[in-house]
């Protein structure tokens, strides 16, 4: 019979598990690779994230002095190997990976040299659109780069076959997987400007992964396709797959399909478009012959009226249309002449009747002068008197004829008592002269 006793709490069972698994010998260092999720970087340097792969996923910690160790920024979704150990937190009762060391894997490094070379190369402008060449339109001649056992060579053939019958396929053979892919491939898209044959080279290969395309993501391989001097078509992988190569191409393609597709017209489309400037021409050259026809009924018209018999009989008609404007012409001057003479008769009168005429206006003007210069002396004269008048009742001489003097001190009229001192020597103007007076004494009024 089960009892009490039995039944073991929350806590002793989160102990016995944290006992057991910490101090499991096997699980004192874990290696274990996966992919993160969920990553969060604490403030106080603490990594926290979720290591998970296909079917089961796993918490982990990896504090701040262990952080300092890691060569690169960890990220969602990169793909890392660990080494850590297990740590169970007893007050939730969740295990976690305390992580020691972490990398990436070998895809992961694989990336992170991936997009190195590609920050220094854009860096560079190696990328930049104005190191990229036309493609030309209708070439005679495609190169192309690629395995002589491989689907691409004839994909590409199949196509150019398809579409365009005008040109011809150089292939160059060459490595496109594995170490000495690089070089082999750099070496053959130098090869190809140097025999300078074809008009542009397709650089390309199948689908695979990051690893079976990593020639395409190397210097040499890079090198040569930027320093080429025929256009180059890059169709590396699968539509999604981008290689460095891509980025310094001229013209990248999703598929080696499309790469023959890109570089060749289609004769279908070449069908319609010459049937269609056809069809222009016979009507540009209707179009001109209707223009020349309409030209020539012109012309025709403008030689019917400069001929000499047309050209004799306009100017027949001018020289009776002038004839007949001269003759009104004279008419009018006639007439005008005459108007005139007849203007002037009844202007001119006979000489003694202008005499007359000018005797009275004389004597008229005579009369009307003796009667304006009469009124004008008499208003003179009469104006005249009144100044005088009043002139003669302003003129001191008649005041002294009443026995006043004017009377000055330093040649300034006294006026007031106040001008002068007594003991001064003061000037008395009489009416027939003038007298000096010393003043002996003032006495105010």
């Amino acid at each position: 019979m089960t009892t009490l006793e039995n039944y073991l709490s929350v806590t002793a069972l989160t102990k016995y598990i944290k006992v057991k698994l910490e101090g499991d010998a096997h699980l004192r260092v874990i290696l274990i690779k996966g992919e993160i999720s969920n990553f969060k970087h604490h403030s106080r340097g603490h990594f926290y994230f979720t290591l998970k792969d296909e079917y089961a996923q796993v918490s982990c910690i990896m504090f701040a002095r262990d952080t300092t160790g890691v060569p690169f920024t960890p990220k969602d979704g990169d793909h890392v190997l660990i080494v850590g150990s297990i740590s169970v937190y007893q007050p939730s009762g969740t295990y976690s990976i305390q992580v020691k060391q972490m990398k990436l894997d070998g895809i992961g490094e694989l990336y992170l040299k991936y997009e190195a070379l590609k920050k220094e190369l854009e860096a560079k402008g190696w990328f930049a659109q104005e190191h990229k060449k036309a493609i030309p339109q209708f070439p005679k001649r495609i190169g192309v780069v690629t395995s002589s056992t491989g689907a691409v060579i004839e994909d590409i053939k199949n196509t150019v076959s398809r579409r365009y019958l005008l040109t011809e396929i150089y292939l160059y053979p060459a490595l496109v997987q594995g170490p000495d892919s690089a070089m082999s491939i750099a070496k053959q898209i130098v090869n190809a400007n140097m025999r300078n044959e074809v008009d542009v080279l397709i650089v390309g290969r199948g689908g695979g992964s990051i690893e079976d395309l990593w020639g395409f993501n190397e210097m040499p391989t890079i090198q040569a396709i930027y320093e080429s001097k025929i256009p180059v078509i890059t169709a590396i992988g699968h539509e999604t797959d981008f290689t460095l190569s891509d980025f310094v191409s001229d013209l990248r393609a999703p598929t080696p399909t499309a790469a023959a597709e890109l570089a060749t017209p289609n004769k279908d489309d070449l069908i319609v478009r010459i049937r269609s400037l056809s069809d222009q021409i016979v009507k540009s050259i209707n179009r001109n012959l209707d223009d020349k026809k309409t030209l020539m009924t012109y012309l025709d018209e403008r030689l019917e009226q400069r001929s000499p018999q047309m050209k004799l009989e306009m100017l027949k008609e001018s020289l009776a249309r002038y004839d007949l404007m001269l003759y009104k012409s004279q008419i009018n001057v006639i007439d005008d002449k005459k108007n005139q003479i007849n203007l002037l008769k009844t202007r001119l009168k006979n000489p003694s009747d202008r005499i007359l005429h000018f005797k009275e206006v004389k004597s008229r003007l005579d009369d009307n002068l003796t009667r304006n210069m009469t009124r004008l002396i008499t208003e003179r004269f009469n104006h005249f008197n009144i100044l005088r008048t009043g002139l003669e009742g302003n003129n001191p001489l008649r005041l002294m004829d009443r026995g006043y003097a004017i009377v000055r001190h330093h040649m300034k009229v006294v006026t007031s008592l106040n001008d002068f001192a007594v003991g001064d020597t003061l000037t008395v103007g009489f009416k027939d002269g003038s007298a000096e007076a010393k003043v002996t004494g003032k006495k105010e009024r």
